[in-house]
């Protein structure tokens, strides 16, 4: 194969890889809609605490995604380096999900116990599946343009994965449930949990690893060194913990905004989606709509500039979603659809910048470390969804809220805040992150020529 020749890579494969986002799309989602809510307002712990064990939770994901990273780099198997953990890994990654809302009657003090160990036990699990995962993507072509659609794929799973929150999730939490909401949510995690065992496993058969791996010839430490000294890589993962935080603060305090502040009483509004339904599912549909139109434009535009454009979108949706009236549903759905465009955006063009930041770093230094590279993802999703419910969660308990009664202004003031004020500040320095980003349609272009050349003389054939 000459160096300009790259494996067209076949729909089936496209498909089976883009799958593979859907269990962590629908962990995220689900965790993002209900996990604060499961805990605070129908368990009755309190939202400083739930907000603490989030946080903590972070400060171990900042060590195990590097070093996760840099150990699926260092694998060397017949199934290749990333595969073999989606395979070893679907099944504790199913099992640990579910236990999260699986907890038996026990005192809130336990209860806060159980959200520790589960949750961090589904984090752990969450890294040893979803760092590889994302490993793969960029070994799976040495071709840009082939990554970026492979990458298309997999943020339409992500999307499909918010469609199915928002429109299953509710759905499956009532009707499962019936008045006993927690058991609901429970049962619902556990359908997600099974189908995310099944999905991995499909990913795992249907997917190869065309870049083969080079000798290691280099320490975690100073994979790591090179790293956090390369400027793409730490601008694109500041923007997206700023992007996923806006969102996931929202997501988090929504099921809160439409049962405290705008008084819904969880009655369908559309066929069977009750506001919060339809809040999310508005979301995922502007995320599908944002990965197709991101795609199509990158082409033209420079990656950086759109997901600044699509901040900006993000940021005017979530102004409209406030200044409607509360029970105006329609133009508040048409508002998110907006905010899920600008997200769409940010989530298929920065994950395809880290798999270019991984091919610049090995022309640029002779390193390869795909997956530690874009561990950073990984990262970047995790942090950003958890201090999105961590800071909602401080929010309301220095705002004075009480579960399961009328709140007082102070306390509805916090859920607006962190609702929609907050979200819409915090996507202000992601903007000014991702203005300097370097990494352009130009130089992508000649690492990519670079690459292929060193390879195809270092090919035995």
């Amino acid at each position: 194969m000459s160096a300009q020749q790259h494996d067209k890579i076949r729909l089936k494969e496209k498909l089976g890889y883009g799958v593979g986002d859907l269990p962590s799309g629908l962990y995220l989602n689900f965790f993002g809609a209900y996990l604060l809510y499961f805990f605070v307002d129908l368990g009755g712990v309190a939202p400083a605490a739930m907000g603490f064990m989030l946080l903590i939770s972070r400060v171990i994901d900042a060590v195990t995604d590097p070093l996760m990273g840099a150990l699926s780099d260092r694998t060397r198997t017949r199934w290749g380096r990333y595969r073999p953990y989606l395979l070893f890994g679907a099944i504790p990654f199913g099992i640990t999900g579910f236990a999260i809302f699986a907890a038996p009657p026990m005192s809130v003090g336990w209860l806060l116990v159980w959200a520790y160990v589960t949750y961090g036990l589904a984090m752990l699990a969450f890294t040893a599946v979803n760092v590889p995962y994302s490993g793969l993507l960029g070994v799976i072509s040495p071709s840009a343009k082939e990554r970026a659609s492979v990458t298309a794929y997999r943020m339409f799973f992500s999307g499909f994965a918010g469609i199915m929150v928002g429109v299953l999730a509710t759905t499956l939490v009532r009707e499962l449930g019936g008045t006993d909401e927690a058991r609901g949510i429970m049962l619902t995690m556990g359908v997600f949990s099974a189908l995310a065992v099944v999905v991995y496993l499909t990913t795992f058969a249907t997917t190869k690893e065309r870049i083969p791996a080079a000798p290691t010839n280099t320490t975690i430490r100073r994979d790591l060194g090179t790293l956090v000294r390369t400027s793409a890589w730490i601008v694109v993962a500041t923007s997206a913990v700023f992007g996923v935080l806006s969102i996931a603060s929202r997501a988090a305090t929504a099921r809160f905004f439409f049962k405290y502040v705008a008084g819904d009483d969880g009655a369908p509004v559309f066929l069977f989606l009750d506001r919060f339904g339809l809040f999310l599912t508005a979301l995922a549909l502007g995320q599908i709509s944002g990965v197709l139109i991101a795609f199509t434009l990158q082409r033209r535009f420079e990656k950086s500039h759109l997901i600044i454009a699509g901040g900006a979108m993000k940021v005017a949706g979530i102004a409209i979603f406030a200044l409607v009236p509360l029970d105006a549903v329609w133009p508040q759905t048409i508002a998110q659809y907006f905010v899920g465009i600008g997200f769409g955006f940010l989530m298929v063009l920065a994950f395809s910048m880290f798999t270019d930041i991984a091919e610049f770093i090995d022309w640029k230094s002779g390193q390869q470390m795909t997956a530690l590279t874009v561990s950073a993802s990984i990262f970047a999703v995790k942090i950003g969804m958890g201090l999105g419910g961590a800071l909602p969660g401080l929010v309301l308990e220095w705002t004075g809220f009480v579960a399961g009664e009328a709140q007082s202004e102070q306390a509805i003031a916090g859920i607006n805040f962190a609702f929609a004020v907050m979200p819409a500040l915090i996507l202000f320095p992601a903007a000014i992150a991702m203005m300097f980003y370097r990494l352009d349609h130009k130089t992508i272009a000649k690492v990519e020529r670079d690459l292929a050349t060193r390879r195809a003389e270092q090919s035995p054939i």
